[in-house]
C-alpha cells in the first residue's frame, strides 16, 4: 500500500474548493457587522472551520461515490486520486468518516455554545452532505449546492454570529449562491457524454447542453443586476458595487461557454476552476465593500 504524506491527505479533500463554501460563511459575517449588529468574531472563526470539515468530508464522499459509479474514469476531467490508484477508496471512507465527524464534533459544541436551534441547521447540512452524491445523480445536484453552500450556512451564521437568527442575509445568498452554483453546472455541461455513459443524471441532460450554457451565463451573471438591486432597496450600500470589478473575469468565462468552435472541449475543461476563481473574486469585492460601509457610515 502506498504512504500518504499529511500534503497528500490535505490534497484529497480538494483544498482549492474550500472557498466556495467559506466566502458564503464570510459575507454573511461581514453584512451582519457593516449594519451593525453585534457579532462574536471567535464564533464566526468557528464557523469557518466548521464548514471547511464538512466541505472537505462531502468532497472525498462524493469522490468515492463518482469512482464507483464510473462518473470518473480513466478518460474524464476531474479528480484522479482514486481513478489512478493513488488513494484507495477503503483509504478515502476512513478519510470522510474521520472529517465527518470532526465536523459534527465541532458543530456540537457550537450548538452548546450557541443555542439548540443551531442543530437543525446541522442535522440538514450533514444530511445534504451525505445524501449529495445520490441527488446529484438524479439531477438535483444545484439545488443541494445553493442550499448547502449559500442559503444554510449564511442563516446558520447569523445565529452563530449574532445569536439569532437574521433572515435578512439570504438577499446576499442569491449572487454568492448563483456563482457557487455554477461551478457545478458547467462542470456537468462539460461531462455531459460520460454522465450519460456512466448512467446518471444532470442538469444539463435534462435541458441539454445548448440550454446549459445559456444558463450559466445567468448564474454568473444576474448576480451583478441583482447586487445593483441590493444597493437600490439599501440592503447593502454603494460600495459593494465593487465586485463589478471581477466582471471581466465573468465575461471571460461567459465567451468561453457560449465559444461552439472549441469542438475539443478545451475552454470547458477548465471553466470550473476558472467559476470558482470567480466565486472568489466576486465574494471578496463585495466583504471589502461591505466592509467599507463601516467605516464610513
Amino acid at each position: 500500500m502506498e504512504k500518504h504524506s499529511f500534503k497528500d491527505w490535505v490534497v484529497a479533500t480538494r483544498p482549492w474548493s474550500f472557498p466556495a463554501s467559506v466566502m458564503p460563511v464570510a459575507v454573511a459575517f461581514v453584512w451582519l457587522w457593516s449594519k451593525e449588529v453585534p457579532v462574536v468574531w471567535w464564533l464566526g472563526a468557528l464557523a469557518v472551520l466548521n464548514i471547511i470539515l464538512v466541505h472537505a468530508a462531502g468532497n472525498v464522499w462524493s469522490d468515492i461515490a463518482d469512482y464507483r459509479s464510473g462518473v470518473d474514469a480513466a478518460d474524464t476531467f476531474g479528480v484522479r486520486q482514486l481513478v489512478d490508484g493513488h488513494f484507495t477508496p477503503s483509504e478515502f471512507m476512513r478519510l470522510s468518516l474521520m472529517l465527518n465527524l470532526l465536523a459534527v464534533g465541532l458543530g456540537l459544541v457550537m450548538v452548546w455554545l450557541t443555542g439548540w436551534p443551531l442543530l437543525a441547521i446541522g442535522i440538514v447540512g450533514v444530511a445534504l452532505s451525505v445524501c449529495y452524491p445520490r441527488l446529484k445523480y438524479m439531477a438535483l445536484g444545484d439545488v443541494v449546492i445553493i442550499l448547502c453552500y449559500a442559503l444554510l450556512p449564511m442563516l446558520g451564521t447569523s445565529f452563530i454570529a449574532a445569536g439569532k437568527f437574521v433572515c435578512g442575509v439570504l438577499w446576499l445568498a442569491v449572487p454568492v449562491g448563483l456563482i457557487t452554483v455554477a461551478i457545478l453546472h458547467v462542470n456537468n455541461v462539460r461531462d455531459v457524454t460520460t454522465d450519460r455513459r456512466a448512467g446518471i443524471h444532470t442538469l444539463p441532460m435534462l435541458t441539454g447542453r445548448g440550454f446549459g450554457r445559456w444558463l450559466y451565463v445567468f448564474e454568473v451573471l444576474f448576480p451583478y443586476v441583482w447586487l445593483v438591486l441590493l444597493v437600490v432597496l439599501n440592503v447593502v450600500s454603494w460600495p459593494a458595487l465593487a465586485v463589478f470589478l471581477s466582471l471581466p473575469v465573468a465575461l471571460g468565462n461567459v465567451h468561453d461557454v457560449m465559444d461552439r468552435n472549441d469542438t475539443e472541449g478545451t475552454k470547458l475543461a477548465r471553466l470550473d476552476e476558472r467559476t470558482a476563481q470567480l466565486q472568489l473574486a466576486f465574494s471578496a469585492l463585495l466583504i471589502i465593500g461591505m466592509a467599507v460601509t463601516h467605516f464610513i457610515g
